[in-house]
């Protein structure tokens, strides 16, 4: 099951998103969708995610691997290892934009694109600009346009997810 956290532009479908990020249980195993000409960056937020393709060889993802990226235009298969899965997935039409997905600690941060959203990985404390925030865990914050995001109390930190057009 997936949940669209946001698209753009807004309102945009499957087939006409110019970037997406969306989270999903995975409980079984089976195919990726495939997605030509998007570029994907995956990170596992709960339980252990076994992927294999033909181009990128198998891995196996855990919350503390870092953020896997790969082509939506290839096959790859996913199977949960002992359990379901959550994970964090964002998508760019390639010859659109880029998207970055880094992990963040305790501190002041830059943010510094059109688009971004910073995900909780556990509660967490976030100031951007004259605005503070309480995220619980898997909570998301839009931070559009901020030049910095600061976080206090990361616990188990938060990703954030930048997108920006080429």
């Amino acid at each position: 099951m997936t949940r669209e956290i946001r698209a753009h532009p807004p309102g945009a479908g499957m087939g006409d998103f110019q970037w997406r990020l969306s989270m999903a249980d995975v409980a079984a195993a089976g195919p990726f969708s495939i997605f030509p000409g998007v570029d994907r960056i995956l990170a596992v937020l709960a339980g252990e995610l076994r992927l294999a393709g033909e181009a990128t060889g198998e891995r196996t993802i855990t919350p503390e691997s870092p953020p896997f990226a790969f082509a939506g235009d290839v096959a790859m298969d996913g199977t949960p290892i002992g359990g379901a899965v959550i994970d964090l997935n964002a998508m760019v039409r390639r010859d659109r934009y880029r998207a970055e997905m880094t992990r963040l600690g305790a501190g002041l941060h830059a943010v510094a694109a059109p688009f971004a959203i910073l995900i909780a990985l556990g509660p967490i404390e976030a100031t951007a600009g004259d605005r503070a925030f309480r995220l619980d865990r898997h909570d998301g914050l839009d931070l559009d346009g901020e030049a910095e995001v600061r976080i206090e109390n990361a616990g188990a930190g938060a990703l954030l997810v930048r997108f920006r057009p080429l």
